[in-house]
């Protein structure tokens, strides 16, 4: 069983998205028990929808107690070093010198559009490993990218 990389922020969440589920479940089976009451449940909307709502919502619970049991919290601030790893925050140069800031997270912390990418992510694979002054390659959807390390933080 691996272990699953994410920020203690990113554990949190997950936790209080548990939280939510799990209160969620007494409120389905109220839903089911009121469509039952209701008679045939062959053509019975209600019922079906409230049954297939609890499957999604079960799902949802074993996932997320899955990646909390398999949780390894990563604090950035502990670490240190000259290279790129798992919770530092990089900022690259793009083509055009203009400066690009990322930070490398946990799948389910993900937001690109707040500079946390995944560790899975093409880009984070090819700046994991790397140093200030390194030249990156990365191959994206919209083409090849290219980017100079400017500065590594562990932040």
């Amino acid at each position: 069983m691996d272990k699953v990389p994410m920020l203690a922020e990113g554990y949190e969440k997950l936790t209080a998205d548990l939280k939510v589920l799990r209160a969620e479940r007494p409120r389905i089976v109220d839903a089911i028990e009121e469509a039952r009451a209701h008679g045939d449940l062959s053509e019975n909307a209600e019922y079906h929808a409230a049954k297939e709502r609890q499957g999604q919502v079960e799902a949802m619970i074993g996932d997320l107690e899955d990646k909390i049991s398999r949780a390894q919290i990563i604090d950035p601030s502990t670490l240190s070093g000259d290279k790129i790893v798992f919770g530092a925050t990089v900022t690259l140069l793009d083509e055009d010198d203009k400066p690009v800031k990322y930070q490398i997270v946990g799948q389910t912390e993900a937001d690109a559009a707040q500079g946390r990418i995944s560790y899975t992510s093409p880009i984070a694979r090819a700046l994991i490993g790397k140093q200030v002054e390194e030249e990156v390659e990365v191959t994206v959807p919209s083409g090849d990218k290219f980017y100079l390390i400017d500065k590594i933080e562990f932040i």
